[in-house]
């Protein structure tokens, strides 16, 4: 923060009083996944870029043949599904995953060890998203421990005798 005043003086006290959770992830309350705004227009402005020069009614009509486009791409997705359950895990990648925790969704990066709840990061072992992930991925969950969970590790922590100092008269 004192790096961004010195750069510009008027920024920091400005960011410290609209509250770090609005301009940083780390702080947000809610899962951002790597998006900084709450805006939807932005996203809709962002996808009908050449649409808005159309005339106020021929925008709309392409606004409403997008979304029957993503309604019946998302209806076709949901008749496919023959589980009692909607789907919980979405892989974006082979190590990042969309999992669903209730009514929130949550990303689990296995590479980088985190999960959108940072249980995972913050205990440096696979949480139950990540386990969920993992599970999917097909791979040993002991491979997402870390080392310091290890029997190894431990093991090697007490290797060390601790002997007894020699009587003082010796």
């Amino acid at each position: 923060m004192n790096a961004l005043t010195l750069v510009q003086p008027r920024l920091g006290p400005y960011l410290q009083e609209v509250g770090y959770e609005r301009w940083s992830r780390v702080y947000s309350e809610g899962c951002r996944y790597n998006i900084m705004t709450t805006n939807i227009s932005e996203c809709i402005n962002a996808i009908i870029v050449k649409e808005r020069e159309l005339p106020v009614t021929a925008l709309a009509e392409e606004m409403r043949s997008l979304v029957q486009q993503w309604h019946y791409e998302r209806r076709t997705e949901a008749e496919k599904c023959k589980t009692r359950l909607t789907p919980s895990l979405d892989p974006t990648s082979d190590t990042v995953y969309t999992v669903l925790d209730g009514d929130k969704n949550g990303v689990v990066d296995l590479q980088a060890r985190t999960c959108s709840w940072r249980r995972f990061q913050l205990e440096q072992l696979p949480c139950a998203h990540a386990m969920i992930a993992i599970r999917h991925s097909k791979r040993d969950v002991y491979d997402f421990y870390s080392e310091y969970y290890n029997s190894s590790t431990w093991k090697a922590t007490y290797a060390k005798v601790v002997y007894p100092l020699p009587h003082q008269g010796d």
